[in-house]
């Protein structure tokens, strides 16, 4: 376990309307943090994902919430609402992950349901690009552009749109899975299917299995190919272009569809600087010099900024609700 914490004013802990919290749901960790309704984080909590998952996560992050409301003197009565931002399409009728292998069988209970049984508030589910997302438009790239797209590279790939200063998820919450565009590999190949051709050839895994197929030697994360590179392995350097070349093949066929005006790079492969010129080089031999290409400025601090802000908008629109005519008029 590890709290952070961040250097307030003497009092200034509790806010009177209460507390928020939002979490990044990993598969193999979780970070959690704390905030005021103006959207300061004040700690940061990071466990490793329960063993198995699945209904697992129920008490687990019940349990953090509990830890978080504590660090700030506070109690979990005092936390309003919780965002989670998980690998998967978040669905809100049946409330859990769709798509989200790495969360362990969600099948058959409510991961919602459950948690607000526990906590006793409200609690939000969305993908964990778009509540990165939402992150950059509040402290990120948001306070300059009220368009963009961020772009998440790790162990797969996936775009949030901020179109007009709104998250937007498509008309059943898919919109941003460019996982599945036709590019890289085959995309008639069953093969595949399954996470979509483009991310099969820029996922974390397809970084080392073109080290290892050009190589010979097989190397256990893309974290080392980037570290060969830098030594001037050849076989790494062509490993990273391929990379390269293939994001920005993607960006192409975003900016064709959406044309956001930005690209923000994000993930633990997106946020990597060696991958930036490359990139660029590229979009300039697809005869697109012009698209604006940067790296997260808040890297993995992007999705408990994002689930964070998500929480705060729940309950403003939860009290809008609950005003009466004049109250309304009067505020």
């Amino acid at each position: 376990m590890n709290t952070l914490t961040t250097d307030l004013p003497s009092g200034a802990h509790r806010a009177s309307t209460g507390f928020v919290v939002g979490i990044d749901l990993g598969g193999t960790k979780v970070r959690a943090g704390i905030a005021d309704l103006s959207g300061r984080v004040l700690y940061e909590l990071t466990e490793p994902t329960i063993d198995g998952a699945g209904r697992g996560l129920v008490l687990q992050l019940s349990d953090m919430v509990a830890k978080l409301a504590e660090a700030a003197g506070a109690t979990s009565v005092d936390v309003v609402a919780t965002a989670i931002g998980g690998a998967g399409v978040a669905d809100g009728d049946s409330g859990r992950f769709d798509r989200a292998p790495n969360l362990g069988d969600l099948a058959g209970f409510s991961l919602t349901t459950e948690l607000e049984s526990a906590l006793g508030h409200p609690v939000i589910l969305e993908n964990d690009v778009n509540i990165a997302a939402l992150g950059e438009l509040h402290e990120g790239a948001g306070a300059k552009h009220d368009s963009f797209a961020f772009v998440s590279v790790g162990t797969g790939i996936g775009v949030g749109l901020i179109l007009d200063g709104k998250l937007w998820t498509g008309a059943r919450g898919g919109a941003g899975e460019i996982g599945y565009l036709p590019l890289g590999a085959d995309p008639l190949d069953p093969a595949s299917h399954r996470r979509g051709a483009l991310e099969e050839v820029v996922a974390g895994d397809a970084i080392t299995g073109r080290y290892t197929t050009g190589s010979g030697e097989p190397l256990h994360n893309a974290a080392a190919v980037f570290d060969r590179a830098e030594l001037g392995d050849p076989h790494a350097t062509a490993s990273l272009d391929a990379e390269a070349r293939w994001l920005a093949h993607a960006l192409v066929a975003v900016d064709a569809v959406v044309n956001p005006g930005l690209f923000v790079l994000g993930g633990g492969i997106g946020t990597r600087v060696e991958l930036l010129e490359p990139i660029r080089d590229w979009l300039v031999l697809l005869g697109r010099p012009d698209l604006e290409v940067v790296i997260s400025s808040l890297g993995s601090h992007a999705p408990i900024v994002g689930a964070v802000r998500l929480a705060i908008d729940t309950v403003l629109r939860s009290e809008e609700t609950e005003l009466t005519p004049r109250e309304r008029d009067a505020s």
